[in-house]
């Protein structure tokens, strides 16, 4: 799924009305239908709606919204926001059609006269004041508006955009013009600006509702940025030919572990065995050789000359993708070992945790890398890395600029991990839920990469389904338990189950 613009979702509406072709007011009355039905379905009558609209389109989703509502029997109030004398026509239509039917629920704010109250129990706000064209912050009596519906702490409902939120970059907006909405409800496509932790307090949980945009014209937009879903996952994973023996599926081989640290070799490896490659080895410090070949009797086990940390000679040539990082620490002589492991591996590599750490630490290292290295940092190891970020959209261009500049993938791990490709482009991950932020979680999903880069699997097809089904993973397990109590060895587990219900969907 494409993500565009705030200029290219404009000309996708224009594209849709002259050629499906349909009126622009029917378009406004579609959307706003498809907002009221999921509305309906997921509030009572018990509740009280105060819709708050602005001038422009965005303000006419509200008032058929607020139409709609009143005909199916609910308490409706709306509070125009009269924030300039340009409105649109298709907003003073579905006004003129509000008042029709109940004149009586129409409160006015302007620039002399903005304050406002309301019963708050039960009741619950729309927010259709601003929507995705908005480009400059939100001043005057607006963003008064706006901090007086924040300061309620209702329930608030936003139409396509939070108010005041942009549609990308919002490193020089102004929080306090900013709705902070509890849900919002995406028209077609999700917004870039939802995917960053730093505006989280104003999207909430958001919701893409389908209002039949023109998809052949959504897809030829340019755009670098994509939200992949669980079709465009099954699409990629690879069928497995009934006479196919363990040489088939590739030998992954992984490098983790050392004193104290050996929980993520083991969960790295479990990982690993899952992605549905033939043979694992796992290289780790002699303290950690019963400890593998007990937790995990499925994989090789080689151990190198120190007991503590990893270092001396390891060949690499014999198997079919490489995997480091996890619990292996910093010690110089493991720097050293590290080092020399890039000047000659010649497989696909996937660099992750402490491996990450030793290259932020020595950054000529960065040089050594080969073409096609997966490094997969949470945001800390990035910013380590490339230097501190003040936001999540300039974490991502910082993301795209190094896969761009040293010909790598980066995999920066979050609530929607960003997958940043040496062609400029930045594709989301749609699964996942809070409990994965538990201890060991990044260490499966090393191996999982690993072992699907093993197979045979282009890079970036290994990332998107690994970080997919890791999500989906998650998200099972948690439905089972919980997110609280979820983890590392549970998204293991869930690892079966979500390849079985992605390729069954």
């Amino acid at each position: 799924m494409k993500i565009l613009s705030a200029d290219q979702i404009a000309k996708t509406d224009a594209y849709t009305i002259e050629h499906e072709p349909i009126k622009s007011i029917d378009l406004m009355e579609r959307a706003a239908k498809a907002c009221f039905e999921w509305i309906v379905a997921n509030y009572d009558k018990r509740h009280d709606f105060h819709i708050f609209c602005g001038v422009g389109n965005n303000g006419g989703d509200g008032l058929v919204i607020a139409r709609l509502l009143t005909e199916k029997g609910y308490k409706v109030n709306v509070v125009i926001v009269a924030f300039s004398d340009k409105i649109s026509p298709d907003y003073s239509t579905n006004l003129q059609r509000f008042k029709k039917l109940n004149p009586g629920a129409i409160t006015t704010l302007t620039n002399e006269e903005h304050e406002f109250k309301f019963q708050v129990e039960n009741s619950v706000v729309i927010d259709a004041i601003f929507g995705s064209g908005l480009n400059r912050t939100v001043q005057g009596f607006a963003a008064d508006v706006i901090r007086n519906i924040n300061e309620t702490h209702l329930e608030v409902i936003s139409v396509d955009i939070p108010s005041g939120l942009f549609v990308q970059n919002n490193k020089d907006n102004k929080p306090n013009g900013i709705i902070r909405a509890s849900i919002t409800l995406s028209l077609e496509l999700p917004k870039l600006s939802f995917l960053f932790v730093d505006n989280q307090e104003f999207v909430g949980e958001w919701i893409i509702i389908p209002i039949g945009l023109d998809h052949d014209f959504i897809e030829q937009q340019q755009s670098v940025n994509r939200y992949f879903l669980e079709q465009d996952v099954k699409g990629l994973i690879g069928s497995r030919a009934s006479f196919s023996h363990k040489g088939t599926f590739g030998h992954a081989l992984l490098a983790g572990g050392s004193r104290g640290m050996m929980g993520a070799a083991v969960l790295m490896t479990k990982g690993c065995l899952r992605s549905g490659v033939g043979l694992v080895t796992t290289v780790v410090p002699r303290c950690g050789y019963g400890i593998l070949q007990e937790a995990v009797p499925e994989t090789l086990c080689v151990n190198l000359k120190e007991m503590d940390i990893l270092s001396g000679s390891l060949d690499t040539d014999n198997y079919s993708a490489f995997g480091v990082g996890p619990g292996i620490g910093t010690h110089k002589r493991t720097v050293s070992w590290f080092a020399d492991l890039l000047k000659n591996i010649k497989i696909p590599l996937v660099v992750d945790a402490d491996a990450i750490n030793i290259i932020s630490q020595n950054k000529e290292l960065i040089e050594l890398l080969p073409e096609g290295t997966i490094l997969t940092p949470h945001p800390g190891e990035f910013d380590r890395l490339v230097g501190r970020c003040e936001s999540g959209h300039i974490r991502m261009e910082k993301a795209v600029e190094f896969a761009v500049k040293h010909s790598t993938c980066i995999l920066l791990k979050g609530r929607h991990t960003a997958i940043a490709t040496p062609e400029g482009e930045a594709h989301f991950n749609s699964s996942g839920n809070s409990g994965m932020a538990t201890g060991g979680s990044g260490d499966v999903l090393t191996g999982l990469i690993t072992g699907l880069l093993a197979q045979g699997y282009p890079h970036l097809s290994a990332c998107i389904i690994g970080a997919y089904i890791h999500g989906r993973a998650g998200d099972i397990k948690s439905k089972e338990g919980s997110e609280q109590a979820l983890i590392a060895g549970d998204i293991v587990n869930g690892i079966g189950p979500a390849f079985r219900q992605t390729l069954d969907s």
